[in-house]
């Protein structure tokens, strides 16, 4: 199996297991499921989040998912908890399809490396 295909299988994963625990019957697209890893990383499970802090959420997510590849670094958590980063290196430029391949692959790898999927 290519190194593409492997991450598309994954990919398809690392989707059902966040549809079926949050979907609620709908598809869930790149955008939700960094969303739900940014609650994650914030720890703040059950409440209800301003479309500011959505947003941030949403780049907590990116960020952490993305410091594996050296782009970002833990920084902080501020006073009321919320993690900070750093960015360390600008991300490269790509195309929209690159882009996503890149947060596509980042969140597998944060997924395996959580040990949700393998």
């Amino acid at each position: 199996m290519t190194r593409d295909e492997k991450l598309k299988e994954r990919w398809v994963h690392t989707v059902a297991f966040f549809q079926e625990r949050f979907g609620d019957g709908e598809e869930m697209d790149l955008d939700a499921i960094l969303f739900i890893i940014g609650v994650q990383e914030l720890g703040q499970l059950h409440r209800k989040f301003k479309k500011d802090e959505k947003l941030q959420l949403m780049h907590i997510a990116i960020c952490r998912v993305l410091e594996p590849y050296g782009y970002y670094e833990f920084s902080h958590f501020d006073d009321e908890k919320w993690p900070h980063y750093e960015l360390k290196e600008n991300l490269p430029s790509l195309k929209a399809g690159e882009q996503s391949l890149l947060m596509k692959e980042a969140i597998v790898n944060y997924m395996m490396a959580s040990g949700v999927i393998e």
